[in-house]
């Protein structure tokens, strides 16, 4: 995923427009795992923006501090970081018909390897690191 969207989410509607590879669901989508309460990242779609931008647009427009914060990469690194953020509701990642769920041993994404691991960890501020 690489960025998520904390509880500070207004669900304003800013950051969806932005996202290049439409990896952002709005509140209403029942694929959503906090429907209702704020708006939401694909760990298996977020590039962050790597080949789009400099900055992760999300978190460029996104009105509110600490809203758009840093989480690992959707690397086969973290393949068991993700897969028990699936079982345990944090994430909501696809599954795909014939290959099964789409965790990052499947389909690993683009990251900015200059955020450093201590950055992801504590799941600092995006816009802090810019």
């Amino acid at each position: 995923m690489a960025v998520m969207i904390t509880e500070e989410c207004i669900n304003c509607d800013a950051c969806a427009p932005e996202c290049p590879v439409a990896a952002i669901l709005g509140d209403d989508n029942e694929k959503n795992p906090f429907e209702s309460e704020r708006f939401y990242v694909k760990p298996e779609s977020c590039v962050e923006c790597v080949g789009h931008a400099d900055t992760p647009r999300c978190a460029d427009v996104c009105p509110t501090e600490g809203s758009i914060v840093w989480d690992m990469p959707y690397t086969t690194d973290f393949n068991d970081y993700y897969a028990s953020g699936n079982e345990e509701g944090r994430y909501k990642i696809r599954e795909h018909k014939k290959k099964g769920l789409m965790l990052p041993e499947i389909k690993a994404q683009e990251f900015m390897a200059e955020i450093p691991m201590s950055a992801r960890e504590s799941h600092a501020n995006v816009m802090d690191s810019f």
